[in-house]
């Protein structure tokens, strides 16, 4: 008879079921706040995000992209540990477990998908050819589902691989150990990023809350934008229009002269940095009302940007008549620099950064 090699504990059931529970845990939550992303972005016509807690989307969207990055030392380990029955031979052993193996089939490949492009993005770097959103969006529920069915056609192998008491824990703990320490690293480098007192720790992090100009990190200056000039033109003005009573034209004197506000509120990027500033400016609810608009108006926000995918966004009723919602003409106790807006942009609450446009020209009531 021949005996086969005894599996290294480093690849048995048991540790595979402790991380593949970790895992499943951390995909969850990853994938939870990846759909709040979503739909603040994309959000259908029936719905209407809230403007308050001012920093919920700062806190989901910096768990979802600082908990990705941890997820990673997580899903490189339990490949490590699965990888020998990933290309065992015959590959399925009957009906169930040929879609079981599909179902893997679909989990990995969507799995390292969502890491690679995700890593891309908060890079800023794109080397392929779709839309990065998108393809996430999408590839996440593929992921979701194939985790779900896959948890559920595991729980009870799991669920007995965790009782069963191994004959030698120390390797498994060390790795279990390990794995849990890199990702506790990745985290402890990264969080800096939206939390300003461990800014210094954030050697990971592609943004720090105080880099940039003004003491705010910039994704796409003025320069990209192709607005540059706008910073000093005395012909600029912002139009209010659409179903308005009166229809306005405002120059920034006149802007200036209305009254003013101060407030602090964070930039919270998609790519998981945050931070804070103080922003004054025109409340977008006064101008609102010095138009006539309805108090349930919805509101374009139009940008003198040329061409991009957030050139416009909207203000849903809840963020156009919060008080907190700005046209803000100056940062930090200082005029707009060009890169962050000027001559305006618009600061909202709970609010992705993507969506708080800047260079505005003109707000469409619908």
């Amino acid at each position: 008879m021949v005996r086969r090699p005894r599996m290294s504990p480093l690849h048995d059931e048991r540790l595979a079921a402790w991380l593949g529970v970790a895992l499943g845990a951390s995909l969850g939550a990853v994938f939870l706040t990846g759909l709040v992303s979503h739909f603040m972005q994309n959000a259908p016509a029936w719905a209407a995000w809230p403007s308050r807690p001012v920093n919920l989307y700062r806190v989901t969207q910096g768990v979802h992209v600082i908990g990705g990055l941890a997820i990673i030392p997580l899903l490189l380990a339990k490949l490590w540990t699965v990888y020998p029955r990933l290309f065992r031979w015959p590959p399925f052993l009957g009906a169930g477990d040929a879609v079981e193996r599909a179902v893997v089939g679909l989990l990995v490949p969507a799995a390292l998908f969502q890491v690679v492009t995700g890593l891309f993005n908060i890079a800023y770097w794109y080397p392929f050819p779709f839309f990065f959103t998108v393809a996430h969006y999408w590839t996440a529920w593929i992921l979701a589902g194939a985790v779900l069915v896959h948890a559920l056609n595991q729980r009870r192998k799991v669920a007995h691989a965790m009782m069963t008491k191994p004959d030698d824990a120390v390797p498994r703990r060390r790795f279990l150990l390990a794995v849990g320490a890199t990702s506790g690293v990745v985290v402890l480098t990264t969080v800096g990023e939206t939390l300003r007192p461990l800014a210094r720790l954030a050697l990971l992090a592609p943004r720090l809350p105080r880099t940039g100009p003004q003491e705010l990190p910039v994704n796409r200056s003025a320069y990209a934008a192709g607005t540059t000039a706008l910073a000093n033109d005395d012909g600029w003005r912002l139009r209010v229009t659409g179903r308005v009573a009166r229809p306005l034209v405002l120059s920034r004197a006149d802007l200036r002269a209305l009254p003013q506000r101060t407030e602090r509120l964070p930039i919270a990027c998609v790519e998981g940095w945050s931070a804070s500033a103080t922003w004054t400016g025109v409340r977008v609810r006064d101008l609102l009302d010095l138009a006539g608009a309805a108090p349930d108006a919805r509101v374009r926000v139009e940008s003198l940007e040329r061409t991009g995918v957030y050139r416009r966004s909207w203000l849903d009723a809840p963020h156009a008549r919060d008080p907190l919602t700005l046209l803000a003409l100056g940062v930090n106790g200082a005029p707009l620099d060009a890169d962050h807006g000027a001559p305006l942009r618009l600061v909202a609450p709970n609010r992705p950064g993507v969506m708080q446009t800047k260079w505005v020209g003109e707000l469409v009531v619908t």
